[in-house]
């Protein structure tokens, strides 16, 4: 494993915050669509659609994420002091 300064760690760290500020954008939308009385099934069903998408995305990054912290954050987690 490296230590996340290379160029691969460089472009998964854009790709995560390119996922993560589509994720904050969808969110923002969601708002709006969900405040609107005249928004559609189809719509409400394509907008649910692309926060299912936003939520992997965004698990997936914390999950990866997670297992790179070294070993006594993790302990941390399962609740050790």
């Amino acid at each position: 494993m490296g230590d996340g300064t290379g160029y691969v760690s460089r472009i998964a760290d854009e790709i995560e915050r390119t996922q993560l500020d589509m994720a904050d954008g969808l969110l923002g939308h969601a708002e709006d669509m969900l405040g609107c009385e005249r928004v559609t099934v189809p719509e409400l069903r394509f907008l649910a659609r692309g926060l299912s998408d936003a939520l992997r995305d965004v698990r997936h990054i914390a999950e990866s994420r997670g297992a790179r912290l070294p070993a006594t954050a993790q302990g941390l987690d399962a609740g050790e002091d």
